[in-house]
């Protein structure tokens, strides 16, 4: 994911909210924290959606934590085992997790996005903020792949009159979990399975 300005992926990525405190006294902006105060007092604590927090954050108005789906409990499960977490519980159905993890690094500091790129990556030794945001995907969406292009290839396999095949609860659940990068690149692994498929059907039929 780019973080184009048209990029409808960016866009979904950066509504999501991230936990602020503010450090000063806002004015006018008590709505942002969803209560009836006029102004913003310094210690509030509000969600505010990446794209609006970039400007609190970096005018140093606000500070914020490392959101949830980013979590010690988050990189524990990922550690155990990649594809037992589900990242759609994590940012919604449909949510784009690792966009989401992408941005937030995005705003971190060297040392916080080191942090939260074990998460991420379940790299322990990145040195840069570069190579963070050049790897930032690496180990968690490579240990979770394989299971989602064998799932997608499985399911071509069948055809329309395989319907739902045969599918484990472990197979489903992962299905269930998958973000919406995952679920994209599901449909497109099907969708090159189904092609392949096609054509070594046509080759066969043009050799007899």
């Amino acid at each position: 994911m780019d973080n184009d300005y048209f990029s409808i992926d960016a866009i979904l990525a950066e509504n999501q909210k991230i936990q602020c405190t503010f450090k000063v006294d806002i004015p006018d902006m008590g709505h942002l924290a969803g209560g009836s105060d006029r102004d913003i007092k310094s210690l509030t604590k509000a969600p505010i959606p990446i794209w609006l927090a970039y400007i609190m954050l970096f005018s140093d108005w606000a500070d914020f934590t490392i959101p949830s789906p980013f979590g010690t409990r988050v990189r524990n499960a990922l550690k155990a085992e990649p594809r037992s977490v589900k990242l759609s519980n994590l940012v919604g159905a449909g949510g784009l997790w690792y966009g989401f993890g992408k941005m937030v690094m995005d705003i971190l500091s060297e040392e916080q996005a080191n942090g939260i790129s074990e998460v991420l990556t379940k790299v322990h030794c990145l040195h840069t903020l570069c190579d963070v945001v050049n790897s930032w995907f690496i180990q968690a969406f490579k240990g979770r792949l394989l299971e989602v292009i064998d799932q997608a290839q499985h399911f071509a396999a069948l055809g329309p009159a395989g319907g739902g095949g045969p599918s484990t609860d472990t197979a489903q659940s992962f299905r269930e979990g998958l973000d919406g990068t995952e679920r994209e690149l599901f449909a497109l692994a099907q969708e090159s399975a189904k092609r392949m498929k096609r054509w070594h059907e046509g080759n066969d039929k043009a050799r007899r």
